[in-house]
């Protein structure tokens, strides 16, 4: 029996899953941490792993654009149990699983990028199509405008209300862990032999110089 154990940090409400690979959900738990994730993940983590045994295909790991710290901790996390399971581990954008009951094949999940701008990602069959965009908030506005047709989601609630028709949710383990399935071997291997996993960054650093 394949398993796999999923990840999910990069928002205030962390998840942990395991799913096999007929889709069947054998743990699943999730937690509210704003910067807390350390504190939270492990007792989940720790359950999780007794439940996985020694059948993990692979490991997957949110890695955002959301909190850079809880995304790190994930990776972290994650890390540590591929290195001591032997299993691979790799990381898919948390734009990706949104946590509702009926996904559409294409989506838009739009998000607080900070500074004052916000984020577009288009996904397309599992897949981000392009680059994240980074936008103000009448640029914003317009885009969802002009794509009126699409299903936009939003995991926070720092999106200008007067955004029409879009629907708040989470990134979601368990999701995560089912798209994982759904990736060629090909696509697999590409993804837990890249060089570096990190959490995906929106705006470079912003450093204060001193005066």
């Amino acid at each position: 029996m394949s398993l796999i154990l999923a990840i999910e940090t990069s928002h205030a409400r962390g998840s942990v899953a395991v799913v096999q690979e007929d889709g069947a959900v054998l743990y699943e738990k999730s937690f509210m941490s704003e910067r807390s994730h350390n504190s939270q993940l492990f007792a989940p983590l720790g359950e999780a792993l007794q439940i996985s045994g020694d059948s993990l295909q692979a490991i997957v790991v949110g890695t955002g654009p959301g909190s850079y710290t809880g995304a790190r901790i994930g990776i972290a996390a994650a890390q540590g149990i591929a290195l001591s399971r032997h299993a691979p581990v790799f990381g898919l954008p948390s734009v990706l699983a949104p946590e509702v009951s009926e996904l559409p094949d294409t989506f838009t999940v739009c998000g607080d990028a900070r500074r004052g701008m916000f984020f577009i990602a288009r996904i397309h069959s599992d897949t981000l199509l392009g680059e994240i965009t980074l936008h103000d908030a009448a640029d914003l506005a317009q885009r969802r405008a002009e794509d009126f047709e699409t299903t936009w989601f939003t995991f926070d609630n720092k999106v200008p209300a007067e955004l029409p028709d879009v629907s708040l949710s989470v990134p979601g383990a368990t999701r995560l862990a089912r798209i994982a399935f759904r990736l060629s071997p090909e696509h697999l291997l590409t993804l837990s032999t890249a060089p570096t996993l990190e959490p995906l960054y929106l705006l470079a650093p912003f450093i204060t110089m001193p005066k």
